[in-house]
């Protein structure tokens, strides 16, 4: 099994989709294992040293920051801290994202600037490395202050309580730290508070959503060029001197990449009896491409974020300074979710109007796509669905960033409501799945109305593959089973 070392080497978005696709194991670097021993031995020996007061060390948290706690009372303010933010509620997370936040927070907690101990650090590996996932909650974070509630839920096993899945079964941590052997960790001065202030369960769902961005994209583009023969459409408006002079980079990218899964087509290069194509087709490369670039910001701010410490207060032993100050605060996050969530919730915005023309009779297709309309309804319904999601997607893309709702009796009085740009983003990944699945099942179907004239090579090796899961429909049947299946066969288009 392959292994992947915490150090200071950049995490990138392509990396982390290879950590979790191959299951390697974690292991922490020397380097690594220094900077968090140091860290820890510099905040003991600050706080055995003087009458010092740091927030969330030796004090209450929020607006209780001025209640100085006693010495002997650190360990339990600090599990106090993570019982009573254990406030989740809602559907669970994903254990695929339960997964990225344990990995980012490791990542995280790994530079040397949150005062953890290794032992706390190391139990967070083995989690991962055993397969043991904390039962996480969707609702209950407002991107700032860190993930307050998420995180609460994911550390709250540390300590041998609430629920993990492990072995495929839900049970209680204690159950499974005995399978495992292994004692609850008690927290040290400074843990709870490390553990629970952070944005990785932004950071989590924000990185899954980009991995399948990414994806999504280059499906979206194949589907796409699928369509523009299946409508009969022109390959002009795809032209590298039109689409240069706009000087916009996704928008050259995505003309470019649909020059080449054109090329080699009948269909493309036959007269054509119309001057214009629609603008879901003729302007695919300025709405896919605008898309491309929204999602490259995107990687850059996250891949920043996930190289970053978040938690506070954030301790400098070369300065000798333990400050405390905002690093957990959502924002850039939040921000680029919404951004994100804009842009697939336009590839399936565009996604679906090209599936919408291709049922319209036009062109030499028949009405609905089948060779008899009337007795069969054909393609009418799987559009219906199709924009059902459009709809919900276009709800779901309404910023939640720009909101902000005061909490801790004032003191934390601007928050970015990241976590629910994250939570819906994810969703409108999900939702993009299911749109792109329909345009390639109508799509499919109209190019069969063009043979015997043939599509690209390319194109039509994805249309051979495709119709060995989805066959031409004939007549009408049931639809839901080959949805599902287009579906599916995007995932790894």
């Amino acid at each position: 099994m392959s292994e992947h070392l915490i150090s200071t080497d950049r995490l990138t978005i392509d990396k982390v989709a290879e950590i979790l696709s191959s299951g390697a194991r974690l292991r922490l670097s020397a380097d690594a294992e220094k900077r968090i021993t140091g860290c820890r031995t510099y905040l003991e020996n600050k706080l055995a040293s003087g009458d010092d007061v740091f927030y969330g060390i030796n004090t209450g948290f929020g607006s209780l920051c001025n209640t100085v706690i006693s010495d002997e009372d650190l360990s339990t303010l600090q599990s106090n801290l993570v019982r009573s933010h254990a406030c989740g509620i809602g559907e669970e997370v994903p254990q695929q994202i339960v997964r990225l936040m344990i990995l980012l927070k490791i990542q995280g907690l790994s530079y040397g600037h949150s005062g953890v101990r290794l032992e706390t650090v190391q139990r967070l590996i083995d989690f991962y490395n055993n397969d043991i996932f904390p039962i996480v909650y969707q609702q209950g974070s407002l991107g700032a202050s860190g993930d307050l509630a998420p995180l609460a839920h994911m550390s709250l096993a540390l300590i041998g309580e609430g629920e993990v899945h492990f072995k495929g079964q839900r049970m209680r941590a204690d159950d499974m730290n005995n399978i495992q052997g292994w004692k609850p960790l008690v927290m040290g001065a400074k843990e709870g508070i490390a553990l629970l202030n952070g944005t990785q369960f932004m950071s989590a769902y924000g990185c899954w959503s980009l991995i399948q961005s990414k994806q999504l994209s280059i499906a979206a583009d194949k589907i796409g060029a699928i369509s523009v023969d299946a409508f009969d459409c022109r390959i002009s408006p795809f032209s590298a001197n039109v689409n240069e002079i706009r000087n916009q980079k996704g928008q050259i990218e995505t003309a470019k990449i649909f020059r080449d899964l054109l090329n080699g087509s009948e269909i493309i290069t036959q007269p054509k009896q119309h001057v214009q194509d629609p603008y879901s087709f003729r302007c695919i490369p300025q709405v896919h491409g605008a898309s491309k670039d929204a999602i490259s910001y995107c990687i850059e701010i996250f891949e920043n974020e996930i190289n970053a410490v978040t938690d506070n207060p954030t301790i400098f032993p070369e300065t000798d300074e333990i400050i405390s100050a905002g690093n957990f605060h959502g924002q850039p996050l939040a921000i680029s979710l919404d951004l994100l969530g804009i842009a697939l919730a336009e590839l399936g915005n565009i996604s679906e109007r090209r599936t919408y023309q291709m049922i319209n009779g036009k062109r030499g297709l028949p009405a609905f796509l089948v060779a008899n309309p009337g007795i069969n309804s054909g393609f009418m319904i799987p559009q219906y669905a199709a924009a059902s999601v459009v709809s919900q997607n276009k709800q779901l893309a309404t910023p939640a960033s720009v909101d902000s709702i005061e909490s801790s009796n004032g003191q934390e009085d601007h928050v970015s409501m990241g976590a629910n740009a994250a939570t819906k983003c994810y969703r409108i990944v999900e939702n993009l799945k299911k749109i792109l699945g329909i345009e390639l099942f109508n799509a499919t179907q109209a190019l069969e109305f063009r043979r015997p004239l043939k599509t690209s090579a390319q194109l039509e090796e994805i249309v051979t593959a495709y119709r060995k899961k989805v066959p031409f429909v004939e007549e009408d049947k049931f639809m839901q089973p080959e949805i599902e299946k287009s579906i599916n066969f995007i995932k790894n288009l």
